[in-house]
């Protein structure tokens, strides 16, 4: 599934909230060694960068387009920032990292069970792993992608489709607290106002959720598939008094210090 992180990119104020609540809970430590794992287009990097400023800091993503975008920004052109393509599901960390950041990467990763614990233990002694997964499988958002993809001509080829498994809170928890000094994990929506009503939520989804969906679609079926996910945006998220339409956003947060 390729991504374009200019897609991703129109909403960067909104996606980048999450990052800087996210890192402010990290307990404060010297860090030198920190890695963004899926680094998207570098916002997030350069939040860590502030966060971190003296770290030796790795943007890694397994998408060339998001890389050569964080290749581009002009605050990560400095000697002590790498931009790499890796693979989260197969990375290990060259040495021990003092903060390791996933900011809206990991839900794309089957096999928490084994990932998260293997990501804490790349981390040095007092080292925090800090985690920030989209929690909004069952939003409307979300919900209407997949009646749609059951119920269109298209219902054949998603037959086996499925994401992967997203966990809640307590799964993290009890996974990481025998392995962790400390694990705090909370949730928090946000409530994102848009201009542009429906359409907006469209284009916001067209930059994360709805990929895999039209990666599976012909360009004549992807066109009645947004057609039919416009309509349903439309029921489901009424536009507001100021004209702007109201997006709740659902988001786990968890920060783990070995």
């Amino acid at each position: 599934m390729a991504w374009s992180a200019t897609q991703y990119s129109l909403f960067e104020d909104e996606r980048t909230r999450a990052v800087r609540d996210l890192l402010a809970a990290v307990p404060p430590r010297p860090v030198r060694h920190a890695t963004d794992l899926g680094c998207g287009p570098g916002n997030s990097t350069e939040v860590l960068l502030q966060r971190c400023p003296d770290a030796q800091v790795t943007a890694l993503d397994n998408d060339k387009d998001m890389i050569d975008k964080a290749r581009e920004r002009k605050r990560l052109h400095i000697p002590r920032v790498r931009c790499d393509i890796a693979d989260i599901a197969t990375w290990s960390a060259p040495e021990p990292q003092d903060l390791i950041l996933a900011n809206a990467s990991l839900q794309w990763v089957p096999g928490h069970a084994t990932l998260y614990p293997h990501l804490v233990r790349q981390l040095s002694e007092g080292g925090s792993l800090a985690v920030q997964t989209p929690d909004n499988l069952e939003e409307p958002a979300h919900r209407q992608l997949r009646d749609i993809a059951s119920q269109g001509p298209w219902a054949e080829r998603f037959a086996d489709f499925a994401l992967p498994p997203r966990h809640d809170a307590a799964f993290y928890y009890n996974l990481l607290s025998p392995l962790s000094a400390r694990v705090d994990v909370w949730r928090t929506t946000y409530h994102h106002p848009l201009a542009g009503g429906a359409e907006a939520v469209v284009e916001w989804f067209k930059g994360s959720a709805l990929r895999p969906y039209l990666a599976k679609l012909n360009e004549q079926e992807q066109a009645e598939f947004l057609a039919r996910y416009l309509e349903a945006m439309r029921q489901a998220y009424p536009v507001a008094s100021d004209g702007k339409v109201l997006l709740p956003f659902p988001r786990l947060f968890l920060v783990a210090t070995r």
